[in-house]
C-alpha cells in the first residue's frame, strides 16, 4: 500500500478547521474563553460536552464517548470510515452538503466521493475509465513522480501520451461498498477485468501503472511496477493483468518507420521514447515476444528490429534465441550493446547526454547475421505531429544554413568519442558469447567481412532515424553567430503592435501577456483593400503556434480580403518570427533583475553620510525618534532600528513587540519603519499559510518583512520561523500549464536573508517564535502614559504642526542613510573572549541573538571603521571588524532585551507582580503587620492599580500557576484571598542576563 506522506497529513491536521467540520454538521458552536463548546454528535448529548479548541485545531468530549483527536478523527468518527479514507475525503475538500441532525454516528457504507467509473459503461469504457483515474492520480502522487524522476523519465509529454499512471489504493474508496448493489456490480467487473483480487483489493496497489492500447485505442494490457520500499519477501515488483499478453505496446511507432528497438521492459522502452528515439517497443520480459508482435512487426513491414534486452546471460540467451526468429521473417536483426550487466534505463542515466550515447549504441549495434553487415539506409527523421493539428507551411526564410565548418565536426566528432570512450571503459573485458547456432544457420552463408569504420562526419549525418537529431555544437574558439533578423517594419503605439507587409498592415494585442515560451496567443487584425480597391479587414483571437488556428484565420482572411491564402500563409510565418523576437526580449527584460536602487543627490548624500559618521550616531538616532514624537522607550527604538539594521547581515535578528492592546506595540513598528526606505520594507496586516512560498525569488532579500498582528499570520507561523531558520524557502506545487492543459510541477522559491517584524497582544508566546525573535515589551507605565498625553496634546499646537515637516526631513536624512548602508562581513576580534550564560539549552539560540546584535552595531557603523580586505581562495574579502563600544552597547541592551525572553514571566505580567509587591509593603508598614499575614483580594489589586478585571484575571492566574501568589479561602466561605510569596530583590525584580563579560575586563586583555 502507498503510504500517505507525513507531511500530507500534519498539512491536514493543521489546515482543515474542526471548527468547520463541526458548524458544517449544523452544530451551534458557543465561545467559552479560547475554547468552542456544543453538543456532541457521538452520543446522546443534552448539555454541551463538545469542547473545540480552534488554537490548537483540536476536540474532545468531555461526556460519555470520552472521544477527541485531530480534523481527521473527526472525518473517521462522523461518517465512520477508515483513517485513508478521511484524508482522501479532505483532500477534496469534502464537506456536507447540508447540516446533518446530531444523533450518534453508525459507521457508514456510502462513499463521500464519486466513483470514478461508471457503472453502466462496458468493459471497454471501463478499463479506459480506470487508466484515466489511474493517471490523474499519478500527477497528484509526489512519491510516484519522484521514481519516475529517479529513472530520468520527466517527459509531460510522455505521461500524457502513454497515460502512466500510479495505483494508491484511492480506487477502492471511491467505490460504492460491496454491500451495495452498485457496489457489488462494479466491483465484480472490475474483479473480472483483473484490476480488483478476490480479496477485494487492487490488484496494481502501489505500482507506477502503464497500459498497452491496441490500434483502435482500447486498453488491452496493464502493466505495474512497485515502487513501495520494505515489500513483504516474496512480493513480485513486476505486475500484469491476469491472462495471456495482449497488444504490443507504441504500436503506432510501428507504422511510421521500418526500424525498430524492441526493449526487454516497458521502463526500458519509455527511456529510449523519453530521450527521442520514439520507434520503440518492448515486449513482456525476455520471453514475452508475442503472436501479437510477431502479426504488428509483419503487418507495418518492419524490416529491422535493434534487440536492445539487458546486458545480462538472460537477456543475451533471450536475444539469441529471438534473432533467427525473426530473420525468418525477413527482418535484419542488430544486438545492441550495453556494458556488461547494465539494461537501457540505467544506461541512460549513467551516460549523458542520453540521447547521444543512446544513438551511438544503436549505431554501434552488433549486426547478427552472417556475411557482410547490411549497408546503414538513410531515411528522414519522425517528426511528432498532434493528431489535430493540420500540416502547416513553414514561414519562407531565406538564409538557408551554411554547411558544416571544420571545426564543427572536429567538435562533433570529440563529442562522440567521449561518448565511446564511457562505452568503452564500462564494458567487461571478458570474451563475448557466441551466437546460437541457429543464428548462423539462418544466415546468409558467406564469410564475414568487417563493416568499414565510419568516419565522423558520416556518424554526423547518419544518427539513426529512431534517435532525435543531436544538436549542433558550437565551436569552442568561435564566438556565436548573431542571430537572424527578421525584416519587418514594426511599429510600437503602447501596447498595440503594428507591422506593415506590402499593402497588408497588421495590428497585434497582447503580446506583453505571453510570459511563456509555449504560447503565443494574440489578437490579430489584418487590414488592407479588396482587387475592387474597398476597405477590408478581418480580426481574430489566436494561438499563433496552433497550425489549426493559422489555417482557420487565413482562410476567413482570405474570403474577407479577396488574397490568396498563400500570401496571407507567408505573411503570418514572418508576422510569428518577429514576434517572437518581441517575446524573448520582453521575457528576459521581466526575469532581468530589477534595479531597485533610488537616485540620491549630492546634497541628499552628504546629509547622510554627515549622520553615519557621526561619532553620537546611536545618541542621534533615539534624539531623532524623539524628534518625531515618540516619546520614551530608548531601549525599543533602539533595539528596533539595531534589528532592521541586520536585514543586511547573512542571519538577522526577528524582532516581536509584546503589549496589552492599545498600549502602542504598532506605534513602535510603525515609528521604526519609518525610518526605513519604502523599497527594502514588505509590510502587511496578515499572510496566509502559502502566501509567503509564491513571492518573487528575491522579493524578500535583505529586506524587512513587517506584519502587523502576529496572530494574522498564525498560518503562515511554519513558513515565517523556516525563513528566519533557514533563509530560503521552496516548495514544488502541482498545477495546469497554461498552454497545454497538462499538470505539471511547477517549483517556488523565495531567497533570504530577510528581518521579521512582528506585534503581539499575546501573553504567552510560541516556544519556537520565541526562540528566534527578540521581544520588546512595550512601557504601559502610568508616566509613560502621560508622557503620550503631553506629545499628542502639543502635536495640536502651531509648533507642533511646524515639527511635522521637520520630522519628514529627519525621516528622508534616515531613510538615505539606510540606503548607503550595504551587506558586508563583519568580523569580531574578541569573539573568543565573550561569556554568556549557558545553563539552560535554549540560550543557545539567545547566544547567537546577543552575537547578531553584536554585528548589527558594528555594521551601523561601516562608514565610522577602517575597511579590511584578506585574500581568500584566490579572490579579495572586504570586511569591517567590531570594536569594544559595540559590545558595551550590546550588553546594555541585553540586559533588557535579552533578559525578558529568559524570564519565566511575560512582561506584563512582570509589570503586576512589582506593583502588588508595592502594595503589599505599603500597606504592611501601614499596617505594621508581617507580609506573610497580610491578605488581599483581586479587588484590591484592582482598587490600586487601576486594571481591568479581564485583564487582572488572565496575569493574577498566571502568577498563581506560578505560585507568586498562594491562594487561601476567604471569610465568607466562598471568596479567595491571595498571599504573596515573593520577595522584591536587590536589582528591583527586573530581568537582568547575567553572564555577559565586562568590556574594562576586555579592554585589559
Amino acid at each position: 500500500m502507498a503510504r500517505i506522506p507525513e507531511q500530507e497529513v500534519e498539512r491536514l491536521k493543521r489546515e482543515v478547521s474542526v471548527q468547520r467540520l463541526a458548524e458544517a454538521r449544523g452544530i451551534k458552536l458557543k465561545r467559552l474563553g479560547a475554547d468552542l463548546h456544543g453538543l456532541c454528535p457521538f452520543h446522546d448529548d443534552k448539555t454541551p460536552s463538545l469542547v473545540i479548541t480552534p488554537a490548537k485545531n483540536l476536540w474532545h468530549c468531555l461526556g460519555a464517548c470520552n472521544m477527541g483527536g485531530t480534523a481527521i478523527d473527526w472525518v473517521m468518527r462522523a461518517d465512520g470510515i477508515s483513517f485513508r479514507h478521511a484524508v482522501e475525503l479532505l483532500r477534496a475538500d469534502h464537506l456536507p452538503s447540508h447540516a446533518a441532525p446530531i444523533q450518534p454516528v453508525k459507521v457508514g457504507t456510502v462513499r463521500k466521493l464519486p466513483p470514478p467509473v461508471e457503472r453502466d459503461a462496458d468493459d471497454r469504457v471501463l478499463l479506459m475509465q480506470v487508466v484515466d483515474y489511474y493517471s490523474d492520480t499519478l500527477k497528484q502522487s509526489p512519491e510516484a513522480l519522484k521514481y519516475l524522476s529517479s529513472r530520468g523519465l520527466t517527459s509531460p509529454e510522455m505521461i500524457d501520451r502513454f497515460k502512466l499512471g500510479f495505483a494508491n489504493r484511492t480506487l477502492g474508496y471511491r467505490l460504492p461498498a460491496k454491500n451495495r448493489a452498485a457496489g457489488a456490480d462494479m466491483r465484480g467487473r472490475l474483479q473480472r477485468l483483473g484490476v480488483i483480487r478476490e480479496s477485494g483489493h487492487e490488484h496494481f496497489n502501489g505500482s507506477v501503472v502503464i497500459p498497452v492500447f491496441n490500434s483502435s485505442g482500447e486498453v488491452v494490457e496493464m502493466y505495474g511496477r512497485k515502487i513501495t520500499p520494505n515489500l513483504r519477501e516474496g512480493t513480485p515488483d513486476h505486475l500484469y493483468l491476469p491472462g495471456a499478453h495482449k497488444g504490443v505496446w507504441n504500436e503506432e511507432a510501428l507504422g511510421t518507420s521500418k526500424e525498430i528497438v524492441l526493449c526487454e521492459s516497458l521502463i526500458d522502452a519509455l527511456s529510449f521514447w523519453n530521450a527521442g528515439i520514439r520507434n520503440v517497443t518492448a515486449s513482456y520480459g525476455v520471453n514475452g515476444f508475442t503472436a501479437d508482435h510477431r502479426r504488428a512487426f509483419e503487418k507495418h513491414g518492419i524490416e529491422r528490429v535493434y534487440i536492445a534486452y539487458d546486458r545480462d546471460e538472460a537477456g543475451d540467451k533471450a536475444a539469441a534465441a529471438l534473432a533467427p526468429e525473426l530473420m525468418g521473417l525477413g527482418i535484419e536483426c542488430f544486438r545492441v550493446q550495453f556494458p556488461k550487466g547494465m539494461d537501457a534505463n540505467e544506461y541512460s542515466l549513467k551516460v549523458q547526454p542520453a540521447a547521444k550515447s543512446l544513438a551511438m549504441l544503436l549505431n554501434k549495434a552488433e549486426w547478427l547475421g552472417k556475411g557482410q553487415r547490411p549497408e546503414q539506409r538513410s531515411m528522414e527523421p519522425i517528426v511528432e505531429i498532434e493528431p489535430s493539428a493540420e500540416i502547416e507551411p513553414e514561414p519562407i526564410i531565406e538564409d538557408q544554413p551554411e554547411p558544416a565548418t571544420k571545426e564543427q565536426v572536429i567538435e562533433e566528432e570529440s563529442i562522440l568519442a567521449e561518448i565511446e570512450a564511457q562505452i568503452e571503459t564500462q564494458i567487461d573485458s571478458q570474451p563475448e558469447p557466441e551466437i546460437d547456432s541457429q543464428v548462423e544457420a539462418a544466415a546468409v552463408e558467406e564469410e564475414p567481412v568487417p563493416a568499414p569504420a565510419a568516419s565522423p562526419a558520416e556518424i554526423e549525418n547518419h544518427v539513426l532515424p529512431l534517435a532525435a537529431e543531436p544538436e549542433p555544437v558550437a565551436p569552442q574558439e568561435q564566438t556565436a553567430a548573431p542571430a537572424h533578423t527578421i525584416d519587418v517594419p514594426v511599429e510600437m503605439r503602447g501596447e498595440d503592435i503594428f507591422l506593415t507587409q506590402g499593402d497588408r498592415r497588421y495590428r497585434i494585442r497582447g503580446l506583453n501577456k505571453n510570459m511563456s515560451y509555449d504560447l503565443l496567443k494574440v489578437n490579430v487584425l489584418i487590414s488592407g483593400r479588396t482587387p475592387r480597391g474597398e476597405s477590408a479587414f478581418h480580426v481574430d483571437t489566436l494561438d499563433l503556434y496552433s497550425a489549426r488556428q493559422r489555417g482557420v484565420f487565413t482562410k476567413q482572411a482570405s474570403e474577407e480580403l479577396g488574397v490568396k491564402e498563400e500570401v496571407f500563409r507567408r505573411d503570418l510565418g514572418r508576422v510569428l518570427l518577429k514576434l517572437e523576437e518581441l517575446q524573448d526580449e520582453q521575457i528576459k527584460q521581466a526575469l532581468a533583475p530589477k534595479e531597485e536602487a533610488v537616485p540620491i543627490s549630492d546634497q541628499d548624500r552628504a546629509e547622510a553620510m554627515e549622520l553615519l559618521r557621526d561619532p553620537r550616531l546611536l545618541e542621534r538616532i533615539v534624539e531623532d525618534f524623539a524628534r518625531c514624537g515618540v516619546v520614551g522607550e530608548e531601549t525599543n527604538k533602539l533595539g528596533g532600528y539595531l534589528g532592521v539594521v541586520s536585514r543586511h547581515l547573512d542571519a538577522p535578528l526577528a524582532i516581536i513587540v509584546q503589549s496589552s492592546s492599545a498600549a502602542g506595540k504598532s506605534s513602535l513598528m510603525e515609528a521604526v519603519l519609518a525610518f526605513m526606505p519604502e523599497e527594502q520594507r514588505v509590510q502587511y496586516s496578515a499572510m496566509t499559510g502559502q502566501s509567503l512560498f509564491y513571492m518573487g525569488e528575491t522579493d524578500l532579500k535583505h529586506k524587512v518583512l513587517a506584519i502587523v498582528e502576529e496572530e494574522g499570520a498564525h498560518s503562515a507561523s511554519y513558513a515565517l520561523k523556516l525563513l528566519q531558520s533557514e533563509g530560503v524557502l521552496s516548495i514544488a506545487s502541482t498545477g495546469k500549464d497554461p498552454s497545454t492543459g497538462r499538470h505539471t510541477t511547477h517549483q517556488y522559491r523565495v531567497e533570504g536573508p530577510v528581518m521579521i517584524f512582528l506585534t503581539t497582544t499575546a501573553i504567552q508566546l510560541d516556544e519556537e517564535l520565541l526562540n528566534r525573535c527578540l521581544v520588546l515589551s512595550v512601557n504601559e507605565e502610568r508616566e509613560q502614559t502621560q508622557a503620550i498625553h503631553r506629545v499628542q496634546r502639543e502635536a495640536q499646537t502651531l509648533e507642533g504642526l511646524l515639527k511635522r515637516r521637520d520630522r519628514d526631513a529627519i525621516l528622508a536624512v534616515h531613510r538615505n542613510a539606510q540606503r548607503l548602508l550595504k551587506p558586508m562581513y563583519v568580523a569580531n576580534p574578541y569573539a573568543r573572549e565573550l561569556t554568556f550564560l549557558d545553563g539552560q539549552t535554549r540560550t543557545r539560540r539567545d547566544h547567537m541573538k546577543y552575537l547578531t546584535l553584536i554585528r548589527s552595531i558594528a555594521l551601523l557603523h561601516q562608514w565610522q571603521r577602517p575597511r579590511k580586505t584578506v585574500e581568500h581562495r584566490g579572490r579579495a574579502v572586504e570586511y569591517i571588524e567590531v570594536a569594544l563600544s559595540d559590545i558595551a552597547v550590546a550588553n546594555r541592551l541585553a540586559h533588557e532585551v535579552l533578559g525578558r525572553s529568559l524570564d519565566e514571566l511575560p512582561p506584563q505580567t512582570r509589570r503586576l507582580l512589582l506593583s502588588v509587591d508595592e502594595m503589599v509593603t505599603a500597606e504592611c508598614e501601614k499596617q505594621k503587620m508581617e507580609r506573610s499575614d497580610y491578605r488581599f483580594s483581586r479587588r484590591d489589586v484592582r482598587a490600586y492599580t487601576g486594571w481591568g478585571d479581564t485583564q487582572l484575571k488572565i496575569h493574577l492566574h498566571r502568577l498563581e500557576e506560578l505560585e507568586y501568589l498562594l491562594i487561601h479561602r476567604g471569610g465568607r466561605g466562598q471568596s479567595l484571598v491571595y498571599e504573596l510569596m515573593f520577595t522584591r530583590p536587590s536589582d528591583g525584580g527586573k530581568p537582568v542576563l547575567g553572564g555577559l563579560i565586562d568590556v574594562d575586563k576586555l579592554k585589559k586583555e
